[in-house]
């Protein structure tokens, strides 16, 4: 299991209820994206959520949503346009301000594409903007329209059918898209922009993205989807694109991802077999790029100390530590015997009294549940008591050390 996916919802700009799963990796996420999907989709879209979730195991958070009078979300559709979806965006970036951490990072398909590359000149925490299959001009859906135009232009409104379903567009619809502000907001970006299509996209051609990328400035970069289609509908393609979206935001978010990924990079000495491994990082004050068994990981003081707080303190690391081995000892002690033991859950703190950096005395709670008895129940309090960490911390141990 690589995270979980969270139903939630927010408030839009016009007062709807918008429909949203939140993708969310296991740990602290080393990112938010907010991800727009196509014309006349939704969230559930098979590219929104196979890139959602690919991005999710690359230790992004992501929001999907379904703009206002699609999938679950409230309001007409009819009284939609390429603005309200802007809107729309701004609403949800400002949910993700709000209740967790803004976006850094947004992802558009299709209009949702050239939706993103408007907000994201509205959106003041945005590192980059990456798009997929985006038109250069938002027109570019009144193809998919043509043969209701006429009867829209005289009538103010029609019912057409797209992908199989009915939508009522309104004249306003078609006024909002002859604005032309894809391009112009491209090149008022100023902010990194990664622009992914396919050459066989039948939907949006390719021309698109030549004209949005001559528009922008730099940093820009172009990255071909070879034989995909417009809607990404095989989770190769989509899984391929979140691996270059993941690969590019890494390079302008920062954080804690970046930074796992220089621990991964960290060479290990040929002659170091076992063991832990702890290295200094090139421009952290105090980061240490720490290696266990080759399980990278990353330990820091907190910025009240005089470090970055890119991980948890040694104290910190020591006390986990202590409670793992404990519960894995458990375990395994309950699985030799036949016990029921449902689940384990030790915390391990240290006396409030006690100076931070110099633990004597560790409070270790211990919570079990399962159809387990009196007698095992205490049983499994001195078996975590006898796990390997404790009995280094409450034996003693000693360490030669030596420099070179």
């Amino acid at each position: 299991m690589d995270g979980e996916t969270r139903k939630t919802e927010f408030q839009s700009y016009s007062g709807e209820k918008l429909a949203a799963a939140l993708e969310l990796p296991i740990g602290p996420p080393r990112a938010y994206a907010l991800f727009a999907h196509c014309f006349s989709c939704s969230k559930d879209i098979k590219a929104a959520r196979e890139i959602a979730r690919a991005l999710r195991r690359q230790g992004f958070a992501v929001l999907r949503f379904d703009f206002t009078g699609l999938g679950a979300s409230g309001g007409d559709f009819a009284n939609t346009n390429f603005s309200s979806n802007i809107e729309d965006l701004i609403s949800a970036a400002d949910y993700l301000r709000r209740d967790f951490e803004a976006p850094s990072i947004l992802v558009g398909h299709s209009l949702g594409g050239a939706a993103a590359l408007v907000a994201a000149t509205k959106i003041a925490e945005i590192k980059g903007v990456a798009v997929i299959g985006a038109p250069a001009e938002a027109t570019h859906i009144l193809a998919q329209i043509k043969e209701a135009r006429a009867e829209i232009e005289e009538r103010g409104v029609a019912e057409v059918h797209l992908a199989g379903r009915p939508f009522t567009i309104k004249k306003q619809f078609i006024e909002d898209l002859k604005e032309g502000r894809v391009k112009k907001a491209a090149a008022a970006l100023k902010k990194p922009l990664l622009i992914l299509h396919s050459p066989l996209d039948q939907t949006v051609g390719i021309e698109n993205a030549t004209e949005i990328f001559m528009a922008a400035k730099h940093p820009k970069s172009f990255v071909s989807l070879d034989s995909a289609d417009h809607l990404l509908s095989t989770v190769a393609d989509a899984g391929y694109a979140a691996e270059i979206i993941a690969a590019w935001a890494g390079r302008y978010i920062g954080g804690k991802g970046a930074i796992a990924d220089a621990v991964r990079a960290v060479p290990v000495a040929p002659e170091f077999k076992g063991g832990a491994l702890a290295q200094s990082m090139p421009g952290e004050p105090l980061a240490i790029a720490l290696s266990v068994d080759g399980y990278p990981q990353i330990i820091d003081a907190s910025k009240g100390d005089g470090g970055s707080d890119l991980g948890p303190n040694p104290t910190r690391t020591l006390e986990g530590a202590l409670a793992a081995c404990g519960a894995m000892t458990m375990k395994m002690y309950a699985r030799r015997k036949g016990w029921d033991l449902a689940s384990v859950d030790i915390r391990v703190t240290r006396a409030k009294s006690e100076d931070a950096h110099a633990p004597h005395t560790l409070e270790k709670e211990i919570r079990v549940t399962g159809a387990l008895d009196d007698t095992q129940r205490a049983r499994l309090l001195e078996i975590a008591d006898k796990c390997p960490v404790h009995r280094m911390l409450t034996e003693g141990v000693k360490v030669n050390s030596r420099i070179s």
